[in-house]
């Protein structure tokens, strides 16, 4: 929307008050000016109202300037971003891994994601299924701290250990 208002040269209206009048201007100046500004702003407003649906056109349509209206419209819809990395964030705390899935499609899936967290946080959150209990343990007496590429490359080794004796018991 703001890229289609930009092209339309009515961009401007989203932030701006309308103008302030002066002693000093004539009537038909004063009326020239007041006159251009609220038709670029009631055009720039309709532009907006005309993309919403229609639900939400008769929610937003009693507002009277573009700016009151986009700040309404960015403070109602712009909030769903904190919500979609809430669920995010959410989602890599609930993460526990099960025995049936590889350890590095799960970090891959991890990191697939998006989210930018320290690496020391994603070390230490990454919850090993029981089976690894040895390696958990392992990993939380090692004076050393990892990073995460050291901790895929110490998974990887740990899981083909795993996968080799697997092979080798049956």
């Amino acid at each position: 929307m703001l890229f289609y208002l930009t092209t339309c040269s009515v961009s401007r209206f989203l932030t701006e008050e309308p103008p302030v009048i002066t002693e000093g201007n004539s009537d038909t100046q004063r009326h020239t000016v007041v006159d251009a500004w609220n038709h670029n702003d009631l055009l720039c407003r309709n532009y907006i109202l005309n993309s919403l649906d229609d639900v939400l056109y008769g929610v937003y349509c009693s507002v009277k300037t573009t700016k009151e209206l986009w700040n309404s419209l960015e403070k109602k819809y712009k909030t769903n971003d904190a919500g979609v990395k809430k669920f995010f964030v959410g989602k890599f705390l609930d993460y526990k891994m099960v025995d049936a899935k590889s350890v590095m499609s799960i970090i891959r899936d991890l990191l697939a994601e998006g989210m930018e967290i320290n690496e020391p946080f994603q070390v230490a959150a990454i919850k090993l299924p029981p089976m690894w209990r040895d390696f958990k343990n392992y990993l939380k007496h090692k004076r050393k701290e990892l990073n995460l590429e050291e901790l895929i490359v110490r998974l990887r080794i740990e899981e083909d250990s795993r996968t080799s004796d697997a092979k080798t018991v049956t």
